[in-house]
C-alpha cells in the first residue's frame, strides 16, 4: 500500500471529523492519489495539526538573534544611560541612541521575518 492510498484510507475513515460535508478525493486510474492531489492534502493535514498548537511569535527568536550584531548600537545607548543618570537637571533623554539600537535590529530582522510570512 502506498503512502497516497494508505493517506487516502485514512481520511475516508476520518472525514466526518473534518469541518467539511462532502469531501471527494481526486484519485488515478489506480488508486493513488497524484502529486499535486498529495501535496495538496499534506498541506490541509498539516494546517489542521497546527490549529491544536499554540502559535509561537517568530519575531522575538529572531529579535534574540540579531541582537549581538548591533552591539555597537546598544553600547551608544547604555554610554547614553550612564550620562543621563549623572544629569541633575534632567533636561537629557536617550530617546535617539535607544531608537538607533532597535533600527538596527529591525533592519536584521526583517528580511527574515518576512521570508517566514511568505
Amino acid at each position: 500500500m502506498s503512502f497516497g492510498s494508505a493517506l487516502l484510507k485514512f481520511i475516508n475513515k476520518t472525514h466526518s471529523l473534518l469541518p467539511l460535508t462532502a469531501v471527494s478525493i481526486p484519485s488515478t486510474n489506480d488508486g493513488c492519489l497524484d502529486r499535486t492531489t498529495l501535496s495538496s492534502l499534506i498541506a490541509f493535514l498539516s494546517y489542521l495539526y497546527m490549529a491544536d498548537e499554540e502559535p509561537v511569535d517568530q519575531k522575538k527568536y529572531f529579535e534574540d538573534s540579531c541582537k549581538p550584531k548591533c552591539v555597537r548600537a546598544w553600547l551608544e545607548y547604555q554610554g547614553c544611560v550612564k550620562r543621563v543618570e549623572a544629569d541633575e537637571t534632567g533636561h537629557k533623554h536617550c530617546t535617539g541612541q535607544y531608537f538607533d539600537y532597535w533600527h538596527c535590529v529591525d533592519k536584521c530582522v526583517a528580511p527574515k521575518l518576512f521570508e517566514k510570512l511568505k
